[in-house]
This record gives structure tokens, sequence and C-alpha cells, in this order.
């Protein structure tokens, strides 16, 4: 990355870009530029080669069958292994979860290989879809303030040894696997079941990840709070009762 820029990649927005998750590479270019930074957003469709030389990686969510396609690609490319090899950042959205991890379940339902990139692996839930609002602590080492996010998937995702879960939930579902996991992240990569899109409803993520890509502890402050209400919102929409 040359000083005060960055480059931003939406892997395959053709496949995967469910429940408004664009938002999330829309939300990253705006807090780097309200930083004074450069920032060059390359959409890379699934015909295309994925550039390894991005800074942050972000991956949707889709439908099964554009999952498996997607999956299917991103291995037989390889460039977003060599990318998070290089040092990049990727943060993942539900589909998009599944295949950074070792294993899923597709719409044949066939266990098919993911990219490796997470210690996790995800099946497919016996019970109702996970479906509405969640709230969770975000992992305390992150120094990050609540999730909040929307959750529809019936994946059910187990963390291995070299996982550690992104959040822990008061409300919701979240990894499905009944133990109040969310999410998953390692070094660099990040995955979670939250859309919303959830960079909009926590820019605070989109800054951590900004800061990674940057080397950097602290990012100069915004004058745009306009997040904060939304959060707020979300945040009572999913403590109030039924």
């Amino acid at each position: 990355m040359s000083d005060n820029s960055l480059r931003v990649v939406w892997v395959y927005p053709d496949l995967l870009s469910t429940y408004g998750d664009q938002g999330n590479v829309l939300l990253v270019e705006r807090r780097a530029q309200q930083r004074g930074l450069g920032v060059q957003r390359v959409d890379v469709r699934s015909d295309q080669p994925i550039p390894t030389s991005g800074d942050i990686y972000l991956i949707g969510g889709g439908e099964d069958r554009p999952q498996r396609l997607a999956a299917e690609r991103l291995i037989r490319d390889g460039g977003l292994n060599r990318a998070v090899d290089n040092g990049a950042i990727v943060f993942s959205v539900c589909a998009g979860y599944q295949i950074i991890g070792k294993e899923f379940v597709n719409d044949l339902g066939e266990r098919q290989e993911g990219l490796g990139l997470l210690d996790v692996v995800s099946t497919r839930g016996e019970a109702e879809r996970c479906v509405g609002d969640v709230l969770a602590d975000i992992d305390s080492s992150l120094g990050l303030p609540q999730l909040t996010g929307f959750e529809n998937h019936q994946g059910v995702t187990h963390l291995g040894p070299e996982a550690r879960p992104f959040a822990r939930v008061h409300f919701g579902q979240g990894n499905g696997t009944g133990d109040g996991t969310e999410g998953a992240w390692h070094d660099t990569v990040f995955g979670t079941y939250m859309h919303g899109p959830v960079l909009a409803r926590n820019p605070l993520i989109a800054d951590h990840l900004i800061k990674l890509a940057l080397d950097v502890n602290a990012l100069p402050p915004t004058n745009d709070r306009w997040y904060e209400a939304l959060r707020q919102e979300r945040i009572a929409a999913a403590t109030a009762p039924a």
C-alpha cells in the first residue's frame, strides 16, 4: 500500500451481494475519505481474476448456488489466499463467511471445500432459519463497541482451535451452535453472519479494518455521528419486548 491510500476490493458483487452488503464497501470508502486517505475501489466480478495487491477485501452474502460458484472460482483463482499471505485484510459476511472457512454445505447438499482462511466448518441447521436483529459483544481484544446487525441464515458454523469468536450474542443466534458465539476471526481475517449492512451499523469496525491496513493504532476523529442514531435505533429494536 502506498502512503495515505487504500486499495479496497469488492469480491464478486455479481454473485455475493445480498441484503445491502454492498454498503460495506461504500462505508469503508467513506470512512477512509473522511480521514483524507486516497481510496481505489476495485469491483471484481466472478469472471475476473482477484488482484493480490489489495489492502482490504470485502465479501458479501449470497444464495446457495451463487455461493457454490463463488467458492469454486475463488479456489481456482487463488488470488485471495495469496493476498492474505501478503498481509491483506478480509471481512466477509454470511455466505462469504462460510466460503472463507474450511468447509460448508452447498446447494446440492454436498460438503464443499472452502478457502481455509478461517478455521471454521459450516453445516446446515435442522431448526428454523435464524432471522432477525442481533446484539452481541465483540471480542474485547479488538476494542470495539457492541455489534448490531441482521441475520438471515440456516447455516451452523463451528469454530476450530485457530479461530476466535468475533462476538458473543445477547440477542439472536449468531453461529447457530447454541454456544452464544457470532462470527469468527484470526489475525487479519474476519467473518460474520451480520447484514445490515453491518459496517453501516458499526462504522468503528470499518475503522478497525482501515487501521489494520495502515498499520496504525488510531485514526483522526471525524465529525460524522449520523451512525450513532442508527445504532441506537437498531439496539432498541433488538432489546424491545416481543
